[in-house]
């Protein structure tokens, strides 16, 4: 058995006794480093062409200490599962820096750094740690034209999309990545495309892990950004035959947990949620504090509702080690098999009994 899959076993048997606990927002931790472009530049692209500040994803290769600082945090915090600094490493999102060729640097350091600060904290406890290979949704969108005037044109097309994160994937694959969490989905066709790519690395690398998909539902309506709803996301992934489904993202738990109810009614496999610490406030930030979420994360534990449960944007170590405490001793949720039936997806779900 490889050290891979001795770490899934053991995390796998975690997951049939209690709720497991992922990492928190990484891109809200990182702006509290005070960093310059001359931190997102380093050495290697200290001549390159276009400002860098704001690509979190490049301090893997020019402040790696930043990234193993913030894995480290959560871990201490008591995350089992922590996503690698990844999430816009693509070269269809890499290429408004210019730096499609930095792709695959960025996601081997991405995962390497994940994967040795996970190997850290077992080595302090004994815990067997994941890393979740974080894969995000580019800024393009495959259902939906950015011109109204022509509503035929596409950015991007699904081929030049897939190909995109299957770089990305076998990088991720390579560097020590024990899951692919191809996450925040705002657009499903998007996280089809994600899930060829992935499926390509995994014939070219020859090493398949399990994949978890996080969608995305954008405000009160209940609808994704491409205009579904929850159960209709799930009846488009389903196939997949995800390791954990979810929702994260764009939603404080308040206002994320009808959907997330939705969720659990309807999946068979474990069910994720890591929300933002409330709705933005009048500057962008989040105010949330540690305690608030926790109530809500021990009600939704109580409710049996999750199996994994974590934290998006504004959230940090406090909230996860105030998670943690929250659903310590709580039963995981049992994931049920629907009734045989056909289910078929377009903005709503269409059920046809079997």
């Amino acid at each position: 058995m490889s050290d891979r899959e001795r770490r899934l076993a053991a995390v796998e048997a975690e997951r049939q006794k209690r709720i497991l606990i992922l990492d928190g927002g990484w891109g809200s931790m990182i702006q509290t480093q005070g960093l310059e472009e001359e931190d997102y530049r380093g050495g290697r692209f200290c001549a390159h062409h276009k400002p860098l500040k704001g690509d979190n994803d490049l301090l893997c290769l020019t402040r790696p200490d930043i990234v193993a600082g913030i894995h480290a945090a959560y871990f201490a915090a008591g995350a089992d599962i922590s996503s690698t600094n990844s999430f816009n490493a693509t070269a269809v999102s890499q290429a408004d820096y210019d730096l499609q060729y930095a792709v695959r640097d960025i996601n081997l350091a991405a995962a390497r750094i994940a994967r040795e600060a996970a190997d850290a904290a077992e080595a302090q406890d004994g815990k067997p740690r994941l890393v979740a290979g974080a894969i995000g949704p580019t800024s393009k969108t495959l259902s939906l034209s950015p011109d109204v005037n022509d509503p035929a044109f596409r950015e991007v097309d699904f081929p030049q999309l897939a190909a995109s994160y299957q770089e990305q994937a076998e990088a991720l694959i390579e560097g020590g990545a024990d899951l692919i969490l191809i996450e925040t989905i705002f657009d499903t066709l998007n996280a089809k495309a994600a899930l060829w790519g992935v499926w390509e690395a995994f014939d070219k690398t020859g090493v398949a892990l399990p994949i978890w998909l996080s969608g995305t539902i954008t405000d009160r309506s209940g609808r994704t950004l491409s205009g579904q709803t929850t159960e209709a996301f799930w009846n488009a992934v389903r196939h997949a035959q995800p390791w954990a489904v979810g929702l994260n993202c764009a939603l404080g738990p308040a206002e994320l947990r009808p959907f997330l109810a939705e969720m659990a009614r309807v999946a068979d496999c474990p069910v994720s949620a890591y929300p933002n610490a409330g709705l933005p406030n009048a500057m962008g930030g989040y105010d949330q504090d540690p305690a608030a979420m926790a109530e809500h994360y021990s009600e939704w534990a109580q409710a049996g509702l999750v199996n994994i449960l974590g934290g998006c944007c504004g959230t940090t170590p406090a909230h996860i080690a105030a998670l943690a405490r929250a659903v310590e001793g709580v039963a995981p949720r049992r994931p049920q098999q629907p009734p045989r039936a056909m289910r078929l997806s377009g903005l709503e779900p269409f059920t046809v009994a079997g």
